[in-house]
């Protein structure tokens, strides 16, 4: 049971426009607060795009995210789950990149996920474009290699960009496989799709032994086989789950920097999220809302839903 100090701000005693908003209303514990030990999810801010290869913007998202999360409110009405009741959740702040330096901001983020590691913390993080992933995969995965669920429509496979360029947002899990933080017979990607450079990707995925999903199969096949096929997958081993919001329809998500049409609707995009309860995860992110491209705040608030479903399935 949390503590009441966890508890969010609710709407009924502080409008939902007024205030400084943290994410989903809850206490602000950085590192180095009294009570951070005492926190047992932190939701945390990477505002970093330096990955990014086409339209910049997710180093926004963070800030985005917080202020459409003010929208949650403390019950799922579809699972029942009420998780700032069932654990001590907090706002941890915002890892501090370098944006004139790549690696030294891969190095921070890892940095900071290790202190959350040390400190028995599993971790919900708003990106940032998805290169973040990487950074946070080598501190979750320090103990041995983590399964995961990836929604998306890319599969992030890539080898290198622009002639040898090996950190982009088009690279992460290739790197985390080669650097042995994830366990590629344990890793499904669902929702790939749109048009592409070559097979090369694709090519890497089958020879390591990670399951792609792509959207046709997910169309043709409905969330709750696909969902199922994913839970068998990952088993009962640590996972984690990454969540860019292009795996989500432009039409319902546009404020992202890639987007590719024919995708899941916004409740598809809630649906998968649920299905994913009971698994050992072991942290989760929300990656790729770029504010810039979100005019009327759609992709933020869907973003922030999402990032609330997560939070659900974390709960014990």
């Amino acid at each position: 049971m949390s503590d009441a100090f966890f508890t969010p701000v609710s709407g009924f005693d502080l409008p939902r426009f007024a205030g400084v908003p943290s994410f989903m209303r809850l206490p602000v514990v950085p590192p180095g607060h009294a009570r951070f030990a005492e926190v047992e999810v932190g939701l945390v801010g990477v505002p970093w795009d330096g990955g990014t290869t086409n339209r910049p913007g997710p180093r926004h998202g963070p800030r985005q995210l917080r202020d459409a999360s003010t929208m949650i409110r403390a019950q799922n009405a579809a699972t029942g789950v009420r998780p700032f009741e069932a654990m001590n959740c907090a706002d941890l702040g915002d890892v501090g990149p370098n944006p004139a330096d790549l690696m030294d901001s891969l190095d921070r983020v890892t940095r900071f996920f290790d202190g959350l590691v040390a400190a028995g913390i599993r971790p919900l993080t708003a990106g940032g474009d998805h290169l973040v992933s990487l950074p946070i995969l080598r501190a979750l995965a320090r103990p041995g290699p983590l399964g995961m669920v990836h929604f998306d429509s890319h599969t992030d496979l890539f080898h290198s960009y622009f002639g040898g360029t090996m950190y982009t947002h088009g690279t992460p899990f290739r790197r985390a496989v080669e650097e042995g933080l994830l366990d590629p017979a344990r890793v499904v990607q669902i929702g790939i799709r749109g048009s592409m450079y070559d097979s090369e990707d694709r090519d890497f995925a089958d020879s390591v032994g990670i399951r792609v999903i792509p959207i046709e199969a997910f169309f043709a096949r409905g969330v709750a086989d696909v969902m199922a096929e994913a839970r068998e997958i990952v088993g009962a081993g640590p996972t984690y789950v990454s969540y860019d919001i292009d795996f989500v329809d432009p039409a319902f998500a546009p404020g992202t920097g890639t987007p590719e049409v024919g995708g899941p609707n916004s409740f598809q995009a809630l649906q998968v999220v649920r299905a994913l309860a009971g698994l050992n995860i072991v942290g989760a992110d929300l990656v790729e809302v770029s504010p810039p491209f979100d005019a009327s705040g759609a992709t933020a608030y869907l973003g922030a839903q999402i990032m609330f479903e997560l939070l659900c399935v974390m709960a014990p």
